[in-house]
């Protein structure tokens, strides 16, 4: 249904390959829409009666921050074992925002950081660490996320530039569209393959030099990265808006054979090895996203192929989820078997 439900469950298949792993685990609807409010509270009550009467685990992991009340049920069960919690973005950072809303959200949050002193905060990014340290959740440690993307036949990146992601504040796609894309030369296209959410930044898409593509499916999405000039991900700073927790965009078109262009901000610093998986520029600032794309139009067919092979080797080798499993492991501080 997401990303956080992904990792959920490329998580717990990695992790089974080397522990007896139960999962408690609430379906989305049939339609693909998020449960509703009854069935949130549902799973809720039924996951802590689990937790407090069902067999005891050496290793109880809940998979996002706001479910911290079930980590406080195993921690109540046996405060010795570990009890460890996954951190993706907006469920940290959401407590940042200015109103009523994310100052509640902030209490409660601070309320589970005090109750879960010993709890294992698992983080996506270095981004996503420093939130929920400052929350109260004292031991966190950093697990980069992984793809699933395989390396698509070698293309000659003739096409045009690809921006994938929602359509939404702080993604920045209006940002380039209105600051960087103006400067580009005039055959340059934008083709933009994502949803729209908020209908202000729908603004970019009526851009003659920009084509709205929509959802693709992961087969499509995996060819547009490979085909694209560069693959732009140009996140930018805004009142409220929200924070990049990972940026698994930015790893899947490095893997499947795309040049990526990202913006050094918050978890795209873990998401990018600048130089190595793609490059990193600063966000906001129009020129060196103008220069770094004039650089690989420059690029000749040759250097184009060998920096592609090294960083889709590069995204593969680091980015898998066996290293996710080992470094979850080593996170619970708990050895396999």
């Amino acid at each position: 249904m997401g990303g956080m439900e992904t990792y959920s469950e490329r998580l717990v298949a990695a992790l089974a390959d080397h522990a007896d792993v139960s999962t408690l685990v609430l379906p989305g609807n049939a339609d693909g829409s998020v449960p509703g409010a009854g069935a949130l509270f549902g799973f809720g009550f039924r996951a802590a009666w689990r937790l407090g009467t069902g067999t005891r685990a050496d290793v109880t992991h809940v998979g996002d921050m706001a479910s911290w009340p079930l980590a406080l049920v195993a921690a109540l069960r046996g405060r010795s074992r570990p009890v460890a919690i996954s951190a993706h973005g907006t469920d940290v950072a959401f407590a940042r925002r200015s109103g009523w809303a994310p100052w509640a959200y902030r209490q409660y949050m601070w309320l589970g950081g005090r109750l879960l002193r010993g709890a294992r905060v698992i983080a996506n990014s270095e981004a996503t660490a420093e939130a929920a340290r400052e929350l109260g959740f004292a031991t966190v440690s950093v697990v980069p996320l992984a793809t699933d993307m395989v390396r698509q036949d070698p293309t000659p990146g003739t096409g045009p530039l690809l921006f994938p992601g929602r359509v939404a504040r702080g993604k920045g796609l209006r940002w380039f569209v209105e600051t960087v894309l103006p400067a580009l030369p005039e055959n340059l296209r934008l083709q933009v393959a994502g949803t729209v959410w908020h209908s202000d930044e729908a603004e970019a898409l009526r851009h003659p030099k920009v084509e709205h593509l929509g959802r693709l499916d992961a087969a499509d999405l995996a060819r547009a990265y490979a085909s694209a000039l560069a693959v732009i991900v140009p996140k930018i700073t805004v009142p409220g808006g929200e924070m990049e927790g990972f940026g698994l965009v930015a790893v899947e078109a490095a893997a499947a054979g795309g040049v990526v262009i990202a913006s050094d901000h918050s978890g795209l610093k873990d998401a990018v090895l600048d130089g190595e998986t793609g490059f990193k520029v600063p966000p906001g600032e129009p020129d060196p996203w103008i220069e770094k794309i004039a650089e690989i139009a420059a690029w000749t067919p040759a250097a184009r192929a060998a920096f592609v092979e090294r960083a889709s080797g590069t995204a593969a080798r680091v980015y898998n989820w066996e290293r996710v499993a080992a470094d979850t492991f080593a996170a619970y501080g708990w050895c396999p078997r």
